[in-house]
């Protein structure tokens, strides 16, 4: 139950008589105002929780001042460098601060971690309509804030120097900045520091004997591959012997043609003087089996001439004929009877074989011997062309393989000297140039800050604006709501009260 009566602002009421229910009834009573407070309170603190903080990195590195190193400078030689025991000045530490921000330097960030890719804008209106201008002034604009945003903070009582720098986005995005930043603030430093030249002289002459030697090697090898021959001067060598022993051969050839050739006279002239056959048997036989046969067919002729004359005259042809083969028999059996038969075995003279073998073997090696001398005689005059093209080819290749050995050397001596100043230039990093990157920034994997944590206060915050709220908006309301309120404040009995009803 309450009862309303406007009467002006009411004065503040004595905390003596106020109960707890008293102190949380404004909470009750402005329940809507309380309720949209904290929603939004609460709503934003979420928002920006897991929009703003949750994408919010910040990438840190630390920079060490030490002091210059002393002459002498760090040698290859057993004695060491002297080392100043001079502490690092204030003027130092704060130099080096100044350097830190360099607008020159931020510019290159800029345009090397992308931070100039803003997208539209309406400011773009008022840049220059030529881009590379309208890059330049993007550029400038960019390093100016990185100016701002960049935290370069010298820790107190040490030469270590702090470097912040935090972006909404992706965490590459800050880590590019700073690692871009502490590349190019050690280039500026050791370029301030030690003057340069002696690098570059030696890296571009390593660089021209490396080309030179590269064309050098690429001859060497075109001429191998057109020549057609590796080592020249050893197949020289090789050629060489094997012309030697060709000749060799070729005396060996005329000899043993030489040999044969009387050998072949010498088989000819005992082949004229000994016969080819030899009698090996003679054997005398009688004509007895011969007079056989002749006295049979006489026996046979004679009969045939009897039935002959039985049928025709003895004047017939058939009858004339018997009596000449009667005749003729009878001359045989003569002649028979008055010689004798001899049979005589003959057979191959071994002596004459020997010779003829031995002439046949003799004339077959003549014939290779002369093909030998002929194909040695050939081998030999293309031998010593051979040798004589070998020997062009082994000096052309010489004077090339020099000239790679020179071009080697030249380029191995550039290339030393180029990596002892770069060995120099690396001492000079840590020495001369009296800083050094002692934490690197490294790409962070967690934000900034929690959107837990961020969550945490949001919700507290909201709560207590919520409750802020709906005090201010008790205090601001100018009505009664109890019988008390109006006798504290009027000092004034309150005779009776009506009670508010809902509708």
């Amino acid at each position: 139950m309450e009862t309303k009566l406007k009467i002006g602002n009411k004065s503040k009421e004595s905390g003596a008589n106020k109960t707890g229910r008293d102190i949380v009834a404004p909470l009750f009573r402005h329940w809507k105002i309380t309720a949209w407070v904290f929603g939004i309170v609460f709503g934003l603190s979420t928002l920006v929780a897991w929009v703003w903080a949750a994408n919010y990195y910040v990438v840190t590195m630390q920079v060490l001042v030490e002091q210059d190193r002393s002459d002498p400078a760090i040698t290859a030689a057993q004695n060491a460098a002297v080392v100043s025991n001079k502490g690092v000045t204030t003027d130092q530490v704060t130099s080096e601060v100044a350097l830190l921000k360099g607008k020159d330097m931020l510019q290159t960030v800029a345009a090397s971690c992308g931070l100039t890719d803003g997208g539209w804008s309406p400011f773009n209106a008022f840049l220059p309509s030529d881009p590379a201008k309208r890059r330049a002034v993007r550029v400038e604009k960019v390093a100016l804030g990185l100016v701002k945003k960049i935290t370069v903070d010298a820790t107190t009582a040490s030469n270590v120097i702090d470097v912040k720098y935090g972006k909404w986005g992706e965490p590459e995005t800050p880590a590019c900045v700073l690692q871009t930043l502490s590349n190019l603030y050690l280039q500026k430093h050791l370029a301030l520091q030690r003057p340069a030249g002696s690098t570059d002289f030696f890296a571009a002459e390593a660089d021209k004997y490396q080309k030179a030697l590269e064309v050098s090697e690429k001859r060497l090898s075109e001429f191998s591959s057109k020549a057609g021959v590796a080592a020249p001067e050893v197949l020289r060598n090789y050629m060489a012997q094997q012309e030697a022993n060709s000749e060799a051969s070729l005396y060996q050839a005329h000899q043993s043609i030489a040999a044969d050739q009387e050998r072949l006279k010498s088989i000819k002239a005992q082949m004229e003087t000994t016969p080819s056959r030899a009698t090996t048997s003679e054997v005398s036989n009688s004509a007895s089996l011969l007079l056989q046969q002749l006295e049979t067919n006489l026996v046979t002729a004679q009969m045939k001439r009897t039935q002959l004359l039985v049928k025709y005259e003895p004047t017939y042809p058939l009858v004339l004929e018997a009596d000449q083969e009667i005749a003729e028999t009878k001359a045989a059996i003569e002649k028979a009877t008055s010689e004798k038969y001899v049979n005589k075995t003959t057979d191959r003279d071994q002596t004459y074989e020997l010779l003829r073998a031995d002439l046949a073997k003799t004339q077959t090696d003549l014939a290779s011997q002369l093909a030998t001398a002929a194909a040695l005689q050939t081998s030999i005059t293309s031998m010593k062309k051979q040798i004589v093209h070998l020997d062009g080819q082994a000096i052309e290749q010489g004077a090339l393989v020099r000239d790679a050995k020179a071009n080697e050397g030249n380029y191995l001596l550039y290339q030393n000297k180029r990596e002892q100043e770069k060995t120099s230039d690396a001492l000079d990093k840590k020495g001369i140039a009296n800083v050094a990157i002692a934490v690197p920034p490294m790409v962070p994997l967690l934000p900034a800050h929690s959107p837990v944590m961020v969550m945490i206060l949001g919700l507290a915050f909201a709560l207590f604006s919520a409750i802020a709220a709906a005090f201010v908006a008790e205090y601001m309301d100018p009505s009664f709501r109890t019988p008390a309120e109006v006798t504290e404040t009027l000092h004034i009995p309150v005779l009776a009260f009506v009670p508010k009803r809902a509708a």
